[in-house]
């Protein structure tokens, strides 16, 4: 009897399967589950996003984004994006005419030529000159361990002796170097129903990895933690929690072991999200060493972020179904580690911020 009601409730399925058409991804149906509510649009205390990306910043127009970035409550913005020579300088001219204070820039490592005599006090020099130009910071894209090639088409290691004299110039600057290394783990994993990314792999095809493309996960990770504990003189902020969001106790190991290391959390707020137990302890125990960073400029974005970091709100919905199709909860974090979280810790790490007028 039990095997015949499982054959006739499999048919009922299929037929009802034929009507409606609805597979994994447009299958999102709205929580009925009734708990308090505490949508956060804007945040409790003004921030510094440390991870944006502005390609266009020295011709764009900054008082149209700055209306934006008030709405949220957005004190200063990171440019990552700031290349190197005319660009930085342009873009720090640009900011200076017209909203001074309220952006930053980082400059780019132009990695062509690695493996030439000279290259790496080469590169230094230049980043030094981006420096005097306006450059607060040195952004590292994934480039370095996935396509950048030296000079006899070999892949160059995050770790790469070669690169040192830069590694060493940023601490001697005293800028700090925001680095992505490497992507998700699994980016790696098999393509089938245990890896939770599959649906972002699915939609997002060229964003799969193998052990020979470029390197394993663990491979990359390793150079990068090299590169860390070498350069010890030197400040690293770690994007993305350093890939271990969904691994705190990992994280907390990689943390004391390398205090010269920060962390942002661009992009993996979900992970947070869903364990927030865990990453409030986290969060209380590294608040000093934790910045505030989002990854792409989506304004109507952040509201999950803000919710996640300011409230104790249950079950509630990311904003991107393939990155998380699991509910978020709220950590709650008290004013004071928020204030740190949001832009304390920026101002004691990145350089030529302006420290005047923010909450005490």
């Amino acid at each position: 009897m039990r095997k015949l009601t499982l054959i006739v409730f499999f048919f009922s399925s299929v037929s009802l399967h034929a009507q409606q058409k609805i597979d994994f991804e447009s299958y999102n149906p709205p929580s009925t589950l009734v708990v308090p509510k505490h949508p956060v649009q804007k945040a409790k205390f003004p921030f510094i996003d440390v991870h944006n990306h502005q390609f266009n910043m020295p011709t764009m127009d900054l008082n149209t984004l700055t209306i934006e970035m008030d709405k949220l409550n957005m004190r200063v913005m990171v440019n990552l994006s700031g290349g190197s020579g005319n660009q930085i300088s342009t873009a720090a001219k640009n900011i200076r005419e017209n909203k001074p204070g309220r952006f930053i820039v980082f400059a780019n490592v132009d990695f062509k030529g690695v493996g030439e005599p000279g290259w790496g006090d080469k590169a230094a020099k230049q980043l030094e000159e981006d420096v005097k130009n306006g450059a607060n910071g040195l952004k590292i894209y994934k480039s370095l361990g996935f396509s950048v090639k030296d000079i006899n088409g070999v892949r160059v290691p995050v770790d790469d002796e070669r690169l040192d004299a830069v590694w060493k110039k940023a601490g001697e600057l005293k800028i700090p170097v925001l680095i992505h290394t490497a992507d998700p783990k699994p980016f790696w994993d098999p393509l089938d129903n245990t890896n939770e990314r599959w649906l972002e792999l699915i939609i997002n095809p060229n964003r799969k990895r193998s052990d020979e493309n470029p390197a394993s996960w663990q491979t990359l990770i390793d150079e990068q933690h090299r590169l860390f504990k070498k350069h010890s003189n030197t400040t690293f902020i770690a994007a993305h929690f350093g890939w271990y969001p969904n691994d705190l106790n990992k994280l907390s190991s990689i943390l004391d072991a390398m205090p010269n290391v920060v962390v942002e959390f661009g992009a993996v707020i979900a992970e947070l999200g869903r364990q927030p137990k865990m990453a409030k302890a986290f969060f209380m125990k590294y608040q000093d060493r934790i910045l505030f960073g989002k990854d792409s400029w989506v304004p109507a974005e952040y509201a999950t972020y803000f919710r996640v970091l300011e409230t104790e709100d249950e079950y509630f919905p990311y904003h991107k179904k393939y990155h998380a199709y699991w509910a978020m909860y709220g950590m709650g974090l008290p004013d004071e580690v928020l204030k740190k979280v949001y832009y304390k810790n920026a101002l004691r790490i990145i350089p030529n911020l302006d420290k005047s007028g923010w909450p005490e």
